[in-house]
């Protein structure tokens, strides 16, 4: 059946049921409030309102920028892609709530003012170098709250395609589509360090010093041991040699040729007799220099039989590690999360909708969204019980922060009601006690 204009729908199944909608008071994102709390505790608005500069004059001040920031990250932890999302979301109970006072009962930005934020004032030069320090010193944070004498980096470059008439976007045949072609710098924890938005046709390593020797200053001022591990797009003497130069330990494949098989011949021939059904696996170590290098350096080889293969499987892998053969293959081999990392921040957290025209406007999207994938990564490391904190960014946003509530107001207080799912009250004080728990960072 029909409602009357603003009333109820009533249904024809059970004229005792009654349905209405009432976005200011109901949400689907009440899990948000712990990344809130979580956030508070790290110091997140105060490296906010330290790093932006607010041009904005008269009315335009009404809403604070930490507000619009955190609105703006909010909205993607939550798995909104687009502003266009905020029209909605400006009266959704949560996202009032997770900002100052003043948003609370007049609600957050529309998409208008929302849009300008990330367009035009975080693309402004000081703005956005500003992205690049908030996004280090919230990480910066957490370090020194579990800290580490060891730091492992990994470096990878993805694809990010575009369809429409975006500035920079190019051909890449390697990819075989017109995309942006980022790169990302992790550590072992799966926090994004550095994030370089670049245009497609670039080599996968290019731009590779701006982001790795500054991290590698900051953790050697810290007195950290640095370790460095890549793929064989980064299999560059120049790299190699920028390493060593700092005393940075490496592990990165390099890619096979005559020279490198030569050296293992004798591992290739498949073994005599009845054939293994699991992989026969061989490693050598030894020292190669190709002719690009000035000096010689180590290559373990990794040799692996199949059953049903003809020919083995070779691998190569360039390091200055001590560590046994065995041992450097299997470190190397860990890298493969940061594939997955990349893989969650394009899924939750929207990476990908680079969808604006300026070049300048999607590097600021693109590093809001790699705020809003460390934000949810800090949460799944520090406040997750142990039996949930394998969860993907996706599972977390489709469990945690999908979680029903309705807002009430009374004199004093505002309550939120949560509806219990996948986010009970046992697991929710859990959280809680976790984050309350966390010392409070330095600065």
């Amino acid at each position: 059946m029909g409602e009357k204009q603003n009333g109820p729908f009533q249904l024809s199944f059970n004229a005792s049921l009654k349905i209405s909608f009432q976005g200011s008071r109901v949400t689907s994102d009440g899990g948000l409030i712990l990344v809130r709390d979580l956030d508070e505790r790290l110091g997140f608005g105060e490296l906010i309102t330290q790093h932006l500069t607010d041009s904005r004059r008269g009315k335009n001040t009404q809403l604070p920028l930490a507000d619009l920031f955190r609105q703006s990250v909010y909205s993607r932890i939550a798995g909104y892609e687009d502003v266009n999302d905020a029209e909605r979301l400006a009266q959704d109970p949560t996202f009032r709530l997770i900002g100052s006072e003043k948003t609370w009962d007049r609600g957050a930005a529309l998409t208008s003012r929302l849009q300008t934020f990330e367009t035009e004032m975080l693309a402004e030069e000081e703005n956005f170098a500003s992205l690049v320090r908030i996004n280090r010193e919230l990480i910066g944070k957490v370090e020194a709250i579990d800290a580490q004498q060891r730091i492992v980096l990994d470096m990878d470059s993805t694809e990010i395609p575009v369809y429409g008439q975006q500035e920079n976007c190019a051909y890449n045949g390697h990819f075989e589509s017109t995309c942006y072609h980022p790169l990302l710098l992790f550590n072992r924890e799966g926090d994004c360090l550095a994030a370089k938005l670049r245009p497609g046709n670039v080599h996968s390593a290019e731009d590779w010093e701006e982001l790795l020797l500054p991290e590698i200053e900051w953790q050697q001022k810290l007195g950290k041991e640095v370790v460095f591990r890549a793929d064989a797009a980064f299999a560059k003497p120049e790299i190699y040699k920028a390493l060593e130069e700092r005393g940075v330990k490496y592990a990165i494949r390099i890619p096979a040729n005559e020279n490198l098989e030569r050296d293992v011949s004798e591992l290739l021939p498949r073994p005599v007799g009845r054939p293994s059904h699991k992989p026969i696996m061989w490693y050598k170590s030894f020292l190669y220099k190709a002719s690009s290098w000035t000096t010689a350096r180590r290559v373990v080889a990794k040799v692996e039989h199949h059953t049903g293969e003809l020919f083995p499987r070779i691998g190569f892998i360039v390091t200055n590690l001590e560590t046994p053969n065995r041992a450097v293959v299997r470190f190397y081999n860990k890298r493969g999360t940061a594939e997955q990392w990349i893989k969650e921040g394009k899924q939750a957290v929207k990476m990908t909708r680079l969808s604006c025209h300026r070049f300048r406007s999607n590097e600021v999207r693109l590093w809001l969204s790699v705020i809003a994938y460390n934000l949810g990564n800090l949460w799944r490391r520090l406040v997750l019980p142990k039996g949930i904190r394998t969860w993907s960014l996706t599972s977390l946003q489709q469990r945690l922060v999908k979680t029903g509530g309705r807002l009430v107001k009374h004199a004093r207080y505002y309550w939120l009601l949560l509806a219990e799912s996948h986010l009970t009250r046992r697991l929710f004080g859990s959280m809680l006690r976790r984050i309350e728990a966390l010392p409070v960072p330095a600065g």
